[in-house]
């Protein structure tokens, strides 16, 4: 009850304790308070977020009345407030046997464990509350999921807000934090239901649909996703994360046209966003549309010059367009600004292919596996170019060094078994080969070139057909 937020003293009485404490630090007088207006200060300062103004608080309340465990409490709350757990423990320790059923000092200490990671016996320090305050358990619960949200324990939640919400079935925000603590630990078919269990009671809530759309995205469940984001944009047209990750959907499946439209209505709305002008330059890349693809990248690079995806941008867009030379530039200070993205090291490699420049391909190469050792188009290029170069035999030793380190991989697998091959060790290759079949098959057709049918045996031959 909010008559009963600061204890025994009304809400009218508050203000004007509080006007008497701060008169008091102003003019740097002592003047005396009792214990129940005591602990409305400490909790009220507490209560607005003023930490400072709280610990402030509680040292003087500890001078004028130390040995009272109502503000022996306040000490304890306003130490976890700073993540003093461990003083706040040794506090609670020494009270909790003074008065054992104290509610309060259960809520402490149970805070105080939860926040050194003993949620075993924070969840007894919470069961005690709870038995201690039955006529107030609705409150308790509050506070103990308050406690754990706050913490980012929300598996631990659970259990505490389904009882909540039961005793509570009008207060709709309990199926709302629900649906949150779910998506928290993953379990997305609960989060979909307690958002829809709250839609129904809520239905113009823009968040929650917002917050289901992720969910649906998270599952895979794209059309589901983008009718919430549909509905929380219904609702709050200015929901501009909503205008954003409909577009992302729809770029990700390859709908750039439609995607164009809704990331321009973005821009529209957050003109500075480079993720907004990068990704809006890719539709108009993707769609044909070369100039305002350039403009918008090099909008996104003018208001911050050291994001590296607009930079990446160019660079695809130029390497798409033949022209490998040009695309080098922006593909360099893409990965001056992000050195460890595999695939602007691919592109860079692929835009040396296209200049010629095999011995800097197969560095770009070298560098993707590196960072990516499953990136099998990278090991295909690398293939190639030990190919063109006619190097098998100096390869197997590097390969076979990078098979010691990353394991079996099945792009380095067929290379490399494609390297005995040329160099005639039948036995090495069948082996190498067959464990590159082991791990993936359909591979083969990808690298199937590098295995001349002049060079094959007929046990590879077999080895093949299957």
């Amino acid at each position: 009850m909010e008559e009963d937020k600061y204890g025994f003293v009304q809400d009218g009485e508050v203000e004007e304790i509080i006007l008497r404490f701060e008169k008091m630090r102003r003019s740097n007088q002592s003047c005396y308070f009792d214990v129940i207006e005591l602990e409305a200060i400490i909790d009220y300062y507490l209560d607005s977020d003023n930490s400072a103004r709280a610990f402030e608080a509680m040292s003087f309340a500890c001078e004028l009345h130390p040995h009272s465990v109502p503000i022996q409490v306040r000490k304890a709350r306003v130490l976890i407030d700073k993540g003093r757990a461990l003083e706040a423990l040794s506090i609670c320790k020494k009270i909790e046997n003074i008065e054992p059923g104290n509610y309060e000092i259960a809520i402490c200490k149970g805070t105080a464990l939860a926040m050194l990671g003993d949620l075993t016996g924070a969840g007894k320090m919470f069961d005690i509350a709870l038995a201690s305050e039955e006529e107030e358990v609705e409150n308790t619960l509050f506070n103990i999921t308050s406690i754990l949200q706050n913490l980012n324990y929300y598996e631990y939640l659970i259990p505490y807000m389904l009882r909540l919400s039961e005793m509570e079935p009008d207060f709709h925000a309990h199926i709302y934090d629900l649906a949150y603590a779910y998506d928290k630990i993953n379990d997305y078919e609960n989060s979909i239901l307690y958002y829809r269990k709250y839609l129904d009671e809520e239905p113009n809530s823009d968040s929650a649909w917002y917050n289901l759309g992720i969910i649906y995205n998270k599952k895979s469940r794209y059309e589901e996703a983008i009718e919430a984001y549909d509905y929380a944009l219904a609702i709050n047209p200015e929901n501009t994360f909503a205008l954003f990750n409909k577009a992302n959907i729809l770029s990700n499946q390859e709908r750039y046209s439609e995607a164009l439209d809704i990331y321009l209505d973005f821009v529209a709305e957050e003109p500075e966003s480079i993720e907004g002008l990068t990704y809006l330059a890719e539709c108009y890349d993707k769609t044909g549309n070369e100039e305002l693809a350039r403009k918008y990248y090099f909008a996104a690079i003018d208001i911050t010059p050291e994001f590296s995806d607009p930079w990446y941008g160019l660079g695809l867009l130029y390497l798409s367009r033949n022209k490998a030379a040009e695309s080098i530039r922006y593909l360099k200070r893409a990965l001056e600004l992000d050195e460890d993205n595999p695939d602007c090291w691919f592109s860079l490699g692929k835009a040396y292919i296209g200049t010629k420049n095999l011995k800097e391909a197969l560095k770009c190469f070298q560098a993707t596996i590196k960072l990516d050792p499953y990136f099998d188009d990278a090991w295909l290029e690398l293939g190639l170019i030990v190919s063109i170069l006619d190097s098998f035999k100096s390869a197997i030793p590097l390969l076979e060094e990078a098979r010691k380190i990353i394991g079996d991989v099945p792009g380095l697998s067929y290379i490399l078994g494609s390297c005995y091959l040329h160099t005639k060790e039948y036995d090495e290759a069948m082996m190498t080969l067959s464990r590159a079949a082991d791990l993936d098959d359909k591979l083969f057709e990808e690298f199937s070139s590098m295995f001349p049918d002049k060079l094959l045996t007929p046990e590879l031959i077999q080895l093949f057909n299957k």
